[in-house]
């Protein structure tokens, strides 16, 4: 009987053991998460005018008081400006390839970091970042005023959730998103399938259940090639 006994308080205290160690390992993950979604440079390493395009250095304020930064890059002749959200690392000065691209098509390009990353301050967090966006669509509508419907909101990655929430709250002319995705938890359910059961996950992002209410045309553009984001995550966000 003793010797069951000893056996039950073993076996109890291994249990214990593990269950204490899961909850730690949830909770250092937790902990974590800013620093696995957000991924900020702060250093602007090109300008437009590196990239041959003429620009406003741009500077407004989000509804918190936080100071953002961005470039306003002008097509003579255009008549649809794309509000530009960009994903989850480095700035904007790393985003010249996709500027040029609507450049080329005639548009004019409103291309910002959200709080934390190049030239803005503060530090990125969710609702930072759909303030942020809130900010650059008033930039654009109320300082410059341009028409809200002659606006373009393009979102790629995590900037398309963030693009997703900011047209459910206001009228665009089109929305396109970009190796979008579900939401949050779906992504870690999908690149971290057992770490994620093991955790809260503390963002939302939930890019779907927002762009049920948009009323905009969109367009959705995934690679099946694409090696960060998961295409099937797009085809469901579509």
């Amino acid at each position: 009987m003793g010797r069951r006994r000893g056996l039950g308080r073993r076996m109890a205290g291994g249990v214990a053991s593990v269950l204490l160690a899961i909850a730690l390992f949830g909770g250092l993950v937790w902990l974590q998460q800013p620093s696995m979604i957000f991924f900020p440079s702060a250093g602007l390493v090109m300008t437009p005018e590196d990239w041959g395009l003429a620009y406003d250095d741009v500077t407004f304020s989000a509804a918190d008081g936080v100071s953002l930064h961005g470039w306003y890059v002008p097509r003579e002749g255009a008549r649809n400006v794309v509000l530009f959200l960009h994903g989850n690392a480095g700035n904007i000065s790393h985003r010249g390839e996709s500027v040029r691209i609507f450049h080329d098509l005639g548009l004019d390009v409103f291309i910002f970091d959200y709080r934390g990353y190049g030239r803005s301050v503060g530090r990125p967090s969710e609702a930072g970042l759909y303030e942020d966006a809130r900010a650059a669509w008033r930039h654009l509508t109320e300082e410059r005023g341009i028409d809200g419907r002659n606006v373009v909101i393009f979102g790629r990655s995590l900037g398309g959730a963030v693009a997703a929430r900011l047209a459910s709250e206001v009228d665009p002319g089109a929305v396109i998103i970009e190796s979008g995705f579900t939401s949050a938890r779906d992504v870690a359910r999908a690149v971290f399938p057992v770490v994620s059961r093991l955790s809260v996950v503390r963002f939302e992002f939930a890019a779907a259940e927002a762009l049920a209410q948009v009323t905009a045309p969109v367009l959705g553009l995934h690679s099946r090639d694409d090696e960060i984001m998961p295409f099937e995550l797009g085809e469901r966000l579509y």
